[in-house]
C-alpha cells in the first residue's frame, strides 16, 4: 500500500465510478482497477462494491477512506509546510462553508487571499452548517465558516462577520409596501422554510424562541434544502421567507423582491469560523484563517 494507491481510491470512492476516478488521476481504467485490487488484497477485504458503472464502498471501504483522507492530509500539510520553509508557499487545502458564505463571503475572501499567494489552491465544500461542523469533526476540512454558533467543545470558534436577515417577499405582496410587518400578520401567510441543520434555519429557531415563538407558529408550504431553492420559491410566490439580505442582494436592487423588519424578531446573526480544538492547523490554512478573520469583517 502506498499513498499513490490512497489517492486513487479516494476518487474512486467520491467520485462513484472507476471511469472518472481514472480521468482524475490520469490513469486508463484497467490500472486504476489493478490498484484497487492490490489495495484489497493488503487488506484482505474487499473496498468496493461494483454495482454496474457505479462504485460503492463496503463498510471496510467507509473505514479505509476515513482514514485515507487523514493521511493524504497530512501528505499535503508536510508539502505545504516544506514549501513556506523554503520561502516558496503553495499546495492546496480544504475549508468549508455553509450556504450563505459559502456563496457570497468566501469566494471574495479566497479571491483576495490569492493575489498573495497565487501558487496555492483552496478546495472549498458548501453545505449545511450541520454538515460543515461534522466535516470539521471528521477531519475532512481543516476549516469551516458557519452561520450559526456550533456550540461544540471540541471546535475552537471565532466570530468573523455580521450578517442581516430579514423577511423576504416579492415586490407585489401587500408586505411589500410596508416598513414593518407584526409577527402575527406574517405568521399567516404560506411561509417557505429552510431544512433542519442550515444555520439560517438555526438562527430563526433561535430568534423565533427569544420572541416566545416556534417554527410551529408559522404557516409553512415547503422546506427547502438551499438558499437558492427558497429564493427561487419566493420568486415564485409560492410563500414568503426569512433569508440573509446577501442572498437576495441583486433582487432587492433591482426591487423584484423587498426586505422587510419583523419588529417582535431580532433576526440579525453573525458567521463563525471553527476549527478542530485538537487539531493543528497547515501553515497555509492557518494563513489564511488569519486572512479570513482580518478581511471578512470588511466584505
Amino acid at each position: 500500500m502506498d499513498l499513490w494507491q490512497l489517492t486513487i481510491f479516494v476518487n474512486v470512492v467520491e467520485k462513484g465510478s472507476f471511469s472518472k476516478a481514472a480521468q482524475a488521476v490520469h490513469l486508463s481504467q484497467p490500472t486504476v482497477s489493478s490498484h484497487i485490487k492490490d489495495l484489497e488484497e493488503h487488506f484482505g477485504c474487499q473496498l468496493l462494491d461494483r454495482m454496474g458503472r457505479k462504485a460503492v464502498p463496503t463498510r471496510g471501504g467507509e473505514i479505509l477512506y476515513r482514514f485515507a483522507k487523514k493521511l493524504l492530509s497530512l501528505r499535503d500539510e508536510a508539502q505545504t509546510a516544506l514549501a513556506a520553509f523554503t520561502g516558496k508557499p503553495s499546495g492546496k487545502f480544504d475549508i468549508g462553508a455553509s450556504t450563505i458564505p459559502g456563496g457570497y463571503l468566501l469566494p471574495l475572501v479566497i479571491g483576495r487571499f490569492r493575489e498573495s499567494y497565487p501558487a496555492v489552491s483552496i478546495i472549498l465544500s458548501v453545505g449545511d452548517s450541520k454538515a460543515m461542523v461534522q466535516k470539521t469533526l471528521e477531519g475532512e476540512v481543516e476549516a469551516a465558516v458557519v452561520g450559526a454558533p456550533a456550540n461544540d467543545k471540541r471546535l475552537v470558534e471565532q466570530k468573523i462577520a455580521d450578517d442581516t436577515m430579514r423577511l423576504i417577499v416579492w415586490a407585489e405582496h401587500p408586505f411589500a409596501k410596508m416598513a414593518a410587518v407584526p409577527f402575527e400578520s406574517m405568521a399567516k401567510e404560506p411561509f417557505v422554510l429552510r431544512e433542519e441543520g442550515s444555520g439560517t434555519r438555526k438562527s430563526l429557531e433561535t430568534s423565533l424562541a427569544r420572541a416566545g415563538f416556534g417554527v410551529s407558529d408559522l404557516t409553512v408550504v415547503a422546506q427547502m434544502g438551499s438558499t437558492e431553492a427558497v429564493r427561487q420559491a419566493v420568486k415564485a410566490r409560492l410563500g414568503i421567507s426569512i433569508l440573509s439580505t446577501r442572498a437576495v442582494a441583486q433582487e432587492l436592487e433591482a426591487k423584484t423582491l423587498v426586505a422587510v423588519e419583523v419588529p417582535e424578531l431580532s433576526l440579525d446573526r453573525a458567521f463563525y469560523l471553527i476549527t478542530r480544538r485538537q487539531r493543528t492547523l497547515s501553515p497555509l490554512c492557518a494563513a489564511f484563517c488569519s486572512f479570513v478573520v482580518e478581511n471578512a469583517p470588511k466584505l
